[in-house]
């Protein structure tokens, strides 16, 4: 995960959310979205 640029993550968040891939899967990219401290983008950006 640590590869991923912040938009990178952000987007593939919004597509495993949208085809409503493995919730275990969500988890992972949003525990990593909170690490960086991101959340408040991903809500602005939705």
């Amino acid at each position: 995960m640590e590869n991923l640029s912040d938009e990178l993550l952000i987007e593939t968040y919004h597509k495993a959310v949208e085809l409503d891939l493995n919730k275990d899967f969500i988890d992972i990219i949003h525990a990593e979205l909170l690490r960086r401290s991101l959340t408040d983008q991903v809500r602005l950006s939705s």
